[in-house]
């Protein structure tokens, strides 16, 4: 059952990394909703490992992503609204929140050591995919400094998460 979490998990990372690959040069206001809906993904799922997990750790690393993610998304909204941009849904949008709900449907099913392994492996690969969809497509691609340099920040912070996410994958046994 954990291989095929676990296969799923790395299917909806390839397919969001897919997904804003064939968007080639996402648009500010795009890019501004892709990584708002990436952040939001992430803080609904540590909402929900807070809930479900016993294991210390997991919680720590939770209420981080949850902190960190809100905190990341506070700064895009209030960024958005200084440059009077709206955020523009699209298919990257919908897809990543289209696979994030399976993903968690998938994750509430599961209880104890195997919910808190699925749900860091999930963050493992989760986090990787988002990392390179911002290096290599949404910073390239962002227009307006300013969402530049939040993107930057944000992939700063999120490679720090990945490395966390790994190591904690590392302990669940």
């Amino acid at each position: 059952m954990l291989k095929r979490i676990l296969g799923a998990t790395l299917m909806v990372a390839s397919l969001g990394t897919a997904s804003i690959a064939a968007d080639a040069k996402p648009t500010d206001p795009q890019i501004a909703h892709i990584a708002y809906t990436a952040g939001q993904i992430d803080v609904t799922a540590a909402e929900q490992a807070l809930k479900k997990s016993k294991n210390t750790e997991v919680i720590a690393f939770a209420k981080t992503m949850e902190r960190d993610h809100k905190a990341v998304n506070d700064q895009a909204l209030a960024l958005v609204k200084k440059l009077k941009v709206t955020p523009e849904d699209n298919p990257v949008s919908q897809s990543l929140s289209t696979q994030a709900g399976k993903e968690l449907t998938t994750l509430e099913a599961l209880d104890g050591v195997a919910f808190d392994k699925a749900y860091v492996e999930n963050e493992v690969a989760y986090h990787k995919s988002v990392n390179d969809a911002l290096a290599n497509i949404l910073i390239p691609s962002a227009q307006n400094k300013d969402l530049k340099s939040l993107l930057e920040t944000g992939l700063t912070l999120f490679k720090e998460h990945q490395m966390h996410a790994e190591h904690l994958a590392s302990t669940i046994k």
